[in-house]
C-alpha cells in the first residue's frame, strides 16, 4: 500500500495569508443541508476533511484561464495564473484571492500542517506549505473536489 502525502516539508512557520475569521459573511448551513447540496464526495472532502487521491484529480493537469472557487459556496478562491505544477498530486497554487482562504493548525495523522479552508463556508480545501516558487514561496495544495472552476473569469 502507498501513502501519498502532499508534505514535502514540515512547516515551521505559519504562512502569510488571512487567518482572522469574518462570522458575519459565514455561510450558515446544517449537515442535512450541506449533505443535500453536495455530492458523497464533495461531503466527504469539503465537510468531514477528507483527501482525494493523488494524481486522479480534474484540476491537478488543468492549465486554463479563468478562476478556482470553491465547490461549497462558489467563493473565488485562486487565480489560474497562481496555478503551478508542483508534481504532488494535487492541484497547486502559489498565492490564494485575498481574504479566499483561513489557515488551521492540523496535527493529524502525525504530521504538523497548515490546514486552509474557505473563509465563507469553511468547506476543507487541503493544505498550504512553506515549499512553493518565488514570489511567495508558498504552495497551496487543493483536492480538486473542493473546488469548480469558471474558464476566463478574473
Amino acid at each position: 500500500m502507498y501513502v501519498f502525502s502532499c508534505q514535502y516539508s514540515q512547516n515551521k512557520n505559519k504562512t502569510s495569508s488571512n487567518k482572522k475569521q469574518n462570522i458575519s459573511n459565514k455561510m450558515k448551513k446544517t449537515e442535512v443541508e450541506w449533505k443535500r447540496s453536495l455530492t458523497d464526495q464533495e461531503y466527504r472532502i469539503l465537510r468531514e476533511k477528507g483527501t482525494e487521491r493523488a494524481f486522479i484529480g480534474k484540476y491537478d493537469g488543468h492549465f486554463e484561464e479563468g478562476v478556482y472557487e470553491c465547490a461549497g459556496c462558489g467563493s473565488k478562491l485562486f487565480q489560474s495564473e497562481t496555478k503551478y505544477r508542483s508534481g504532488c498530486g494535487w492541484p497547486a497554487f502559489y498565492d490564494a484571492i485575498p481574504g479566499a482562504i483561513e489557515e488551521h493548525d492540523d496535527n493529524t495523522l502525525g504530521m504538523r500542517r497548515i490546514e486552509i479552508t474557505c473563509s465563507k463556508c469553511d468547506g476543507h480545501l487541503g493544505h498550504v506549505f512553506n515549499d512553493g516558487p518565488k514570489p511567495t514561496g508558498l504552495r497551496y495544495c487543493v483536492n480538486s473536489v473542493s473546488m469548480d472552476f469558471q474558464p476566463g473569469k478574473k
